[in-house]
């Protein structure tokens, strides 16, 4: 017979998003069947003590279940119930690092972290290296970095992470904040900003940082890299080689305070138009059976467009459950995830 369980998910210092945060767990722990030994079942939320907790049934959960499970986007405490008591199993999430790695950066526009690890899950799940989520060595590709939020919780997973960026303010950033970091917390790496030239001119900026979690991961050479190229996201022809990234991770301009590129002279804030210019060659980017994960704003472009687009760059679509969400008066936020 199976057991239950319940997940205590973790507060969210955005209340908007920690109103959400039963339904969107429920949807991502649905998506943690594809490398579970067993098939969670009557999948809920229960308030146990006058709080919510995901509530769930399934065979007796393994080790690496748990190991697996550990990682959800919003886990905190994952209990066996036992009656009316609830018996605590032991998370041990993917943590390469210290967790202000994602939590000390703070700028306008940032992403809320729980999502964007959200995001990543649910692509990685997807595509044809979901079994190897644990074991890290993945390439994460994000074409519209900003400042490195998921380039960040990419090398928590302790995979290597691609970043594009146009605006060369926050490529500066990131490269600042990284290199602080990691000099405050002795970790051994090594960092290089230098030019990109293509026909003989200046095209692009480059930064390669290559870090190891400790001096002994040093010295077996099992090291990290990351790579954030400053250019324009829709012109990458020659600054990246094809099939190099297992997963690609988009958060899309919301079409409010975020702009996707420079087109003469101007800035576009349509999701819709940088997909049409910029799938083709991110698809390209992608090893087979690789996965796109793209957020966007629902309110400034249907999710059938977006699919579409996809669709027409030999993309499929991937079903999971709606994970639509409000962020405030003129964003409600979605997922769309396809594999290659």
């Amino acid at each position: 017979m199976p057991d239950p369980y319940a997940m205590l998910l973790a507060p969210s210092a955005n209340r908007v998003y920690a109103d959400q945060a039963p339904r969107l767990a429920t949807a991502e722990l649905k998506a943690f069947t594809s490398v579970l030994s067993t098939r969670p079942d009557e999948i809920g939320t229960t308030e146990i003590g006058g709080v919510p907790y995901l509530t769930f049934t399934a065979d007796a959960l393994t080790d690496d279940d748990v190991a697996q499970l550990s990682n959800l986007s919003s886990a905190y405490a994952l209990f066996r119930r036992e009656g009316d008591l609830l018996r605590p199993l032991t998370l041990a999430p993917l943590a390469r690092y210290d967790s202000d790695l994602i939590t000390i950066p703070k700028y306008a526009g940032k992403t809320n972290e729980q999502f964007t690890k959200l995001v990543l899950n649910l692509t990685i799940l997807a595509s044809a290296s979901a079994g190897k989520m644990l074991s890290g060595g993945l390439t994460v590709l994000d074409p519209v970095c900003g400042r490195g939020t998921t380039l960040n919780q990419a090398l928590m997973y302790g995979h290597h992470a691609i970043g594009v960026e146009l605006d060369g303010k926050d490529v500066d950033a990131y490269k600042a904040f990284l290199q602080t970091w990691l000099k405050r917390k002795r970790l051994k790496h090594t960092a290089d900003l230098h030019p990109v030239r293509r026909q003989g001119r200046k095209s692009a900026r480059r930064l390669e940082i290559t870090l190891a979690a400790s001096k002994d991961d040093h010295k077996a050479g099992a090291t990290q890299q990351v790579t954030v190229i400053h250019a324009d996201t829709t012109q990458l022809d020659g600054l990246l080689r094809a099939r190099c990234a297992d997963v690609l991770v988009a958060d899309l301009p919301y079409g409010v305070t975020h702009g996707s590129y420079e087109e003469e002279g101007g800035l576009s804030r349509r999701p819709l138009d940088l997909l049409e210019r910029a799938v083709p060659q991110w698809a390209t980017l992608l090893r087979p059976g690789g996965a796109i994960g793209l957020s966007w704003n629902l309110k400034v472009a249907k999710r059938e467009l977006a699919e579409d687009i996809l669709i027409a760059n030999g993309l499929t679509p991937v079903e999971h459950d709606d994970v639509a969400h409000r962020v405030d008066q003129s964003i409600e936020r979605d997922i769309l995830i396809a594999r290659k």
